[in-house]
């Protein structure tokens, strides 16, 4: 949808008058998955699709929100905006940022209209929240000259998917979301947030991002499982050494720790993260020397640490996966984001991208029963005012 078909839609919404456009994109991550919240590194890059905020102040104390995306409209005083709606509401993610202005004393004075609409595809695991999440920060950041910093609406962003949609889930997607830039991935260590913009140079090759349509909800608890099993393998090391997460720990420290968990399935999730750590480091290290094929290795590490170590891949993810590694042309191909449905990231040569998009696409039909979605991703800015 363009700009100037959005704009007809606010008005169709909230009459006539000028408005502002906040823009914010979703996320692929190319490697680091389940690392964020243990404290260790991930590499994701900002999309050229996210989500649309339209605004315009008004003089009355209430806030409108509604969305091209979602059938349900909302109207709230600016007194009720700190508690968060019915489970799985998509105002949650709205309300849940303007909570965390507000709780730092920054109170709008008054009301506004609010339209959203994005072109992630939900359920997609390409952070259509966090888009959504991070581009209600920035608008309402500039509309009441709050003077937030960036990384603090990220850190806003984060804390209300936590608050007020119950997703237990690491700071990766709202970074990346608010701290992209055009033809660079964020090599980011979720620890301390230092980060490094690195220029992703793919000459060619192209990223392709395989939508299974089998989507995913993290909101559904697997997520919080995982989370909390990787608490349970820090208190089982602790007796020996002290760490706050399993980021702290490089494969050979968690060799000779890991006999310390004697749940096996604990120690299998644990050695995903620490293994994967190492992975994301490694990756880097290879695409700045311009060695995409060690670079694809790791990827497929990756995906298989996470469908045998993790569990959360799933029949349709593995399918597609399987099925881009036949491809001739494929240097590496895993998935991307929580797991449990969602979507695949692979490096494909130029030459065999519509090769790719045709065979993976017919073999995941034969064996799902689902027609898939591919986008040859561009990578772009992060969240900002547009208009």
């Amino acid at each position: 949808m363009q700009v100037a078909e959005l704009k007809k839609e606010f008005e169709n919404y909230y009459g006539k008058g000028d408005c502002h456009i906040y823009f914010s994109p979703g996320r692929v991550n190319l490697i680091g998955e389940h690392t964020d919240y243990n404290g260790g590194f991930v590499f994701p890059c900002a999309l050229s699709f996210g989500t649309y905020c339209l605004i315009r102040k008004t003089n009355d104390s209430v806030i409108r929100l509604a969305s091209l995306n979602q059938a349900k409209k909302y109207t709230l005083k600016l007194g009720e905006l700190t508690q968060p709606l019915e489970k799985g509401n998509w105002a949650n993610y709205v309300l849940g940022v303007i909570a965390q202005f507000i709780k730092d004393d920054l109170i709008p004075d008054c009301g506004a209209d609010l339209l959203f609409w994005g072109n992630v595809p939900h359920g997609a695991g390409l952070s259509s929240s966090a888009s959504l999440e991070v581009v209600t920060g920035v608008a309402i950041n500039e509309e009441y000259n709050f003077k937030k910093d960036q990384l603090s609406i990220v850190k806003y962003s984060q804390t209300a998917e936590r608050e007020f949609a119950g997703v237990m889930c690491g700071i990766m997607d709202q970074f990346a979301s608010g701290m992209g830039k055009k033809d660079h991935a964020i090599y980011l260590n979720c620890d301390n947030l230092e980060y490094e913009l690195v220029p992703i140079k793919l000459d060619g090759v192209k990223i392709v991002i395989g939508n299974t349509n089998s989507p995913h909800s993290l909101d559904e608890g697997k997520y919080n499982e995982r989370v909390a099993e990787c608490r349970a393998a820090v208190e089982a090391i602790n007796p020996s050494k002290k760490i706050a997460n399993l980021g702290e720990l490089c494969p050979t420290e968690f060799n000779s720790l890991s006999g310390n968990i004697k749940d096996e399935l604990i120690r299998k999730r644990a050695r995903h993260v620490v293994t994967e750590i190492e992975r994301t480091q490694k990756a880097v290290i290879e695409l700045k020397k311009g060695n995409l094929s060690e670079f694809g290795q790791l990827m497929n590490g990756s995906h298989d640490s996470l469908r045998d170590d993790y569990e959360v891949t799933g029949n349709e993810l593995d399918c597609m996966v399987d099925a881009a590694r036949k491809i001739e042309g494929t240097i590496g191909a895993r998935m991307t984001g929580g797991g449990f449905g969602g979507s695949t990231v692979s490096l494909v040569k130029d030459e065999y991208v519509d090769e790719f998009i045709s065979k993976v696409g017919a073999e995941y039909l034969e064996k799902t029963g689902i027609v898939a979605d591919f986008y040859v991703a561009q990578i772009g800015d992060g969240g900002k005012r547009i208009e």
